[in-house]
């Protein structure tokens, strides 16, 4: 029996219909040389930048340099036991990080593993390390404020909501200290905090566990820690692993987060030995020409979101430690470049005993004036050129034997500024508190009281205010302004309570 050839066709369609190969097709290349955490890979033609590696042992690697006929991976933990022809697989994944509540109160790798021993992360959420910032159209002005509870930073260099302030000093200035007491300030607030802790000792971010425990501040604080003993690519990822974990809270809660990157000079040294094993040429001080693009592309991820996407805020704080107090080194210049201002902390005043040692000349916040409370501004607006002023004329009485009435009363004042503006670690203040005892010093009310003697009054005052005048401070608090009525009744207040103290 002859048969057609359109039978035979419909036979072999019939025949092949729904067949499915039981094949599973993986792409994997060869380790050709492993040596201080870089990998040079042959074989995996189509992979991306950024993707994961697996190798034999379970440890993850990443693809940085793809060139024309190898691949340069950084690996991601211990590299003894990966040797030459080993075989590398494809995970066809970008590198990301679990996110979500599950995180709250954890001490986490920049992978998500958990170093508190209090059991696995149990979350299905990811979101990718790398994420494009957003545009000028998703965003909104600054203008709600991030209160960090210091005296110093949010009368003088405010900072608000969605902005990048940099604080920067050599080290033993208390630039931690500072990150710290903004994260246990926003207790109550609905502010959701990440502290991420780059090549510190472990001895180091076990401290700021415990302290942040002892003050409640865990229940809304993610710590992600790549220690000093960790490999250099964890130091690099550090902070994109923290600052994806908050965008979580951002995007997808539509709340209120605040980062903390400690420090980025470790993070450009981490990636600048990254680079030279991957003999990428080097620039300047050594470092890589992209240096400038490892640290824009994670800060311009800090933002206000328009009320389209929700309002949510991501507040960067980012830490630089500087050299001898060399503000013009190649780090510190490129993030003052890119942040909206920043706090310069120096030595010499944190050594006379003026903490937190904020040096208000060099100390700038360029956004968060817009977002400072009225009754803030209101008051604090000429301390700035205040402190300025008494600083220069301190400096100039030291060779001045005789000077005139204002001089002195400029002095005077500014000595008990100074005093007023000291502050105790772990300690952050009220915004009300803060105003009213800002007031008396700015209006001249602590001339009369002696230098020694002006942080017992302070610390009389607010509890004299607190319990006779408690209307006072919850107006404050509440209309976020000083009319003429709560200010003449504040000055009536603290004048009574200063015939009491002397």
């Amino acid at each position: 029996m002859k048969i057609r050839p359109e039978e035979i066709t419909a036979i072999i369609k019939r025949e092949i219909t729904g067949f499915e190969g039981g094949l599973d097709v993986e792409e994997t290349g060869q380790v050709l040389e492993v040596g201080d955490g870089i990998a040079r890979i042959y074989g995996i033609a189509n992979c991306m930048a950024g993707e994961l590696l697996e190798f034999p042992n379970g440890t993850m690697g990443m693809a940085l340099n793809l060139e024309e006929d190898n691949i340069g991976a950084v690996i991601m933990g211990g590299y003894f036991d990966i040797k030459e022809g080993d075989t590398v697989r494809r995970t066809r994944r970008v590198i990301s990080v679990p996110v979500g509540e599950a995180l709250l109160g954890r001490v986490v790798t920049p992978l998500g593993e958990p170093l508190d021993g209090k059991g696995p992360v149990r979350t299905d959420q990811f979101r990718p390390l790398e994420f494009k910032a957003p545009g000028v159209v998703e965003r909104q002005p600054v203008k709600e404020p991030l209160q960090t509870g210091l005296k110093a930073i949010d009368s003088m260099i405010p900072i608000g909501r969605g902005q990048r302030e940099l604080i920067i000093g050599d080290r033993s200035t208390g630039k931690t200290a500072i990150a710290i007491d903004a994260i246990i300030n926003q207790k109550g607030a609905g502010v959701v905090c990440v502290y991420v802790a780059i090549g510190q000792k472990a001895s180091t971010v076990a401290g700021v566990v415990n302290r942040l425990e002892k003050f409640g501040a865990m229940d809304y604080t993610i710590i992600v820690n790549a220690s000093a003993a960790d490999p250099a690519p964890l130091q690099y990822i550090a902070p994109y692993a923290g600052c994806a974990m908050a965008e979580h809270f951002m995007y997808d809660k539509h709340g209120h987060t605040l980062c903390i990157y400690d420090d980025l000079s470790k993070q450009a040294v981490a990636y600048r030995q990254l680079s030279l094993l991957l003999r990428r040429p080097p620039g300047r001080e050594a470092y890589p020409g992209d240096v400038f693009y490892l640290h824009s592309r994670l800060l311009e991820r800090a933002v206000k979101l328009n009320e389209e996407l929700g309002g949510g805020s991501l507040t960067a704080l980012p830490i630089i430690e500087t050299q001898a107090g060399d503000m013009t080194a190649y780090i510190p210049t490129n993030v003052i470049s890119i942040t909206d201002g920043q706090i310069y902390l120096e030595s010499d005043l944190f050594n006379q005993g003026v903490r937190p040692a904020v040096n208000v000349g060099l100390s700038v916040s360029r956004v968060g004036g817009k977002a400072q409370v009225k009754a803030m501004a209101g008051v604090a607006g000429s301390l700035r050129l205040d402190l300025a002023q008494y600083r220069e004329l301190e400096a100039f009485a030291q060779f001045g034997s005789e000077l005139d009435k204002s001089t002195l009363q400029a002095l005077a004042r500014g000595e008990r500024m100074v005093e007023i503006l000291k502050q105790n670690q772990y300690v952050p203040m009220p915004v009300q508190d803060q105003v009213m005892i800002l007031y008396a010093g700015v209006k001249g009310l602590l001339d009369e009281i002696p230098v020694e003697k002006v942080r017992r009054f302070e610390e009389q005052l607010l509890q004299h205010l607190a319990v006779q005048h408690p209307g006072i401070g919850a107006a404050i608090a509440e209309r976020g302004e000083l009319d003429d009525a709560l200010e003449a009744a504040l000055k009536k207040a603290i004048t009574e309570f200063r015939q009491q103290f002397s």
